[in-house]
């Protein structure tokens, strides 16, 4: 059975539905990265409805740091150990005012290297507080910047408070 094609052109033993099936499976591999990648962008890219700026120059490695949103709400953040080491679990503390979110997360962020996806779900304590446990991996460079952003999941979407902070092998 012949599917078309000139039968000389082919190598011999080849049949003539196999190039025909190549092209199937290569649409079909692009379809399904098209797919992966419209369903992950948001989780990547999630689309922020506010970001809260910092009340003043701040240094976790001192202390927790605070953060206002311009509807009054106020985000506070704290790491421990102090020190910020990397590949070491890192307690995180947030502390939430005037604001309900769903869900929080703290999204770590190489600010000038790419460091791929790190991000901690936190568990709800009560009155405004979330806790959980994340980890800085290593990085090539003895100083990383780093950006940790508390994600607020909200009815309206996402708030986002941004913290930088530096670490050092």
């Amino acid at each position: 059975m012949s599917f078309g094609g000139d039968r000389s052109a082919r190598k011999a033993g080849q049949p003539s539905w196999l190039p025909l099936l190549w092209g199937v499976s290569g649409v079909l591999a692009v379809l399904l990265v098209v797919a992966l990648v419209l369903r992950l962008w948001p989780l990547l890219h999630p689309t922020v409805v506010a970001l809260a700026q910092p009340e003043s120059p701040c240094d976790l490695r001192l202390g927790d740091c605070r953060a206002s949103f311009l509807d009054g709400a106020h985000v506070t953040f704290g790491i421990l150990p102090r020190a910020i080491p990397i590949m070491t679990p890192l307690k995180l503390d947030v502390r939430i005012e005037a604001v309900e979110p769903t869900a929080v997360e703290v999204d770590f962020v190489g600010v000038d290297m790419n460091m791929g996806f790190n991000r901690v779900k936190l568990t709800a304590l009560g009155e405004g507080r979330y806790r959980g446990q994340g980890m800085l991996p290593v990085c090539v460079r003895a100083s990383m910047i780093w950006e940790a952003r508390v994600l607020l999941h909200t009815s309206r979407g996402i708030m986002a408070a941004p913290f930088r902070f530096e670490t050092r092998r």
